[in-house]
């Protein structure tokens, strides 16, 4: 297979991008997924702190459609 430049790639349509994207992250396995992206100690507890929160009281949670609409992107 045949290597195509990143610059092609780029003009890819979004959709195929994202897939692209899936795809390549999908085919890491779990401790590469690790290494790409470190989570330092500080985040790590504030994610923890908001999935407990989430947990307590998950009907506080927003629809993803709606915080799109709040922010202007839907």
């Amino acid at each position: 297979m045949a290597a195509t430049p990143i610059a092609d790639l780029l003009q890819l349509p979004m959709g195929e991008r994202v897939a692209l994207a899936m795809a390549l992250w999908d085919s890491l396995d779990e401790g590469g997924r690790s290494d790409a992206l470190p989570v330092d100690a500080d985040l790590c507890n504030e994610l923890d702190r908001r999935w407990a929160a989430h947990l307590q009281n998950p009907e506080a949670a927003i629809p993803w459609e709606q915080v799109r609409g709040q922010l202007g992107l839907g």
